[in-house]
């Protein structure tokens, strides 16, 4: 069951990947950042409320801690958007992608900390394996054409704390409850989140816009079909590996880019996407470690 929670992570990672290319066309046609967001996660919240209304006595749940972990992915989740837009303002696209991407890291440490996981160096190597790839994609390593101050710095890592919270969040509350549950509660707190900072104006006009169906099409590709892969493949996903798995997300946001917007890659870049996606087949494949095998981590630790 691993193999098969690791494959639908990568492909909800491919869905957000897809998403953020139909998100900055968006933004070239002068859309606000915080009001696609909010678009998304609004259609998102209506695909999933009519899913948990199916079977609503099914899905139904009285534990208090199913929703207390629901309504804190859906914060990760907003808090996760709109500090990686504000990081953006601060720097350039490369600098807030390298450092959302910091994610893992912060899962790993609070995961060993929580002894959640064990700390190994085959998962601290897979760490530095994806970071390089992100730096070498995103082209965060050229210093001379990035100028990022503290608050780009401080936004970027908001943006991979939060990214961290809503992994935790949507792997506890699922391990309790129905993943419809999961996603409507989540999803709810993150538009009323999201409502207290979108331009109400622009929102309004977005529903009578040539661009109505962009926005429906994000909300279902970008949350509705991707986190409901995310959240059932993530039952059977460590949320180390999910966290280093999702990293295909840049990868695919690049093709999309290329292939269909006209972006170019250069060698580097391409690099970059090979050690990302090596990286990631490595630990898709990799079998988990057998009672001997955990016994020897522990004393190591």
């Amino acid at each position: 069951m691993r193999s098969v929670g690791v494959s639908l992570v990568i492909l909800a990672a491919i869905c957000w990947g897809v998403s953020g290319g139909i998100a900055d066309t968006l933004m070239n046609k002068g859309w606000d950042p915080i009001v696609i967001s909010l678009y998304r996660g609004a259609v998102g919240f209506v695909c999933f409320f009519v899913w948990f209304l199916l079977s609503m006595k099914q899905n139904w749940s009285s534990s208090s801690k199913l929703y207390i972990w629901s309504l804190l992915a859906g914060a990760g989740v907003a808090g996760n958007f709109t500090f990686y837009f504000l990081t953006i303002q601060a720097s350039s696209v490369a600098v807030a992608s390298t450092l959302m991407y910091t994610a893992p890291v912060f899962v790993l440490v609070i995961s060993f900390l929580l002894r959640i996981e064990r700390s190994t160096w085959f998962k601290w190597g897979c760490i530095l394996g994806v970071l390089m790839g992100i730096i070498l994609l995103t082209g965060a390593y050229n210093t001379d054409s990035i100028s990022v101050g503290i608050l780009g710095v401080a936004s970027g890592l908001a943006a991979g704390l939060s990214y961290a919270l809503f992994i935790f969040g949507f792997k506890n509350a699922s391990s309790i409850g129905k993943p419809q549950t999961t996603l409507t509660t989540a999803f709810f707190s993150f538009c009323l989140i999201l409502l207290l900072f979108a331009d109400m104006g622009e929102v309004a006009r977005v529903m009578t816009s040539n661009d109505i169906g962009w926005f429906l099409l994000l909300g279902i590709l970008g949350a509705g079909i991707s986190f409901i892969l995310y959240v059932i493949g993530i039952q059977w996903t460590a949320p180390t590996t999910a966290s280093m798995v999702a990293m295909v997300e840049p990868v695919t946001a690049s093709l999309f880019g290329f292939l269909l917007i006209g972006d170019h890659l250069t060698i580097i870049q391409l690099f970059g996407m090979v050690l990302i996606l090596f990286t990631v087949v490595v630990l898709s494949l990799r079998k988990p470690p057998q009672p001997s095998e955990e016994k020897i981590a522990v004393n190591q630790y």
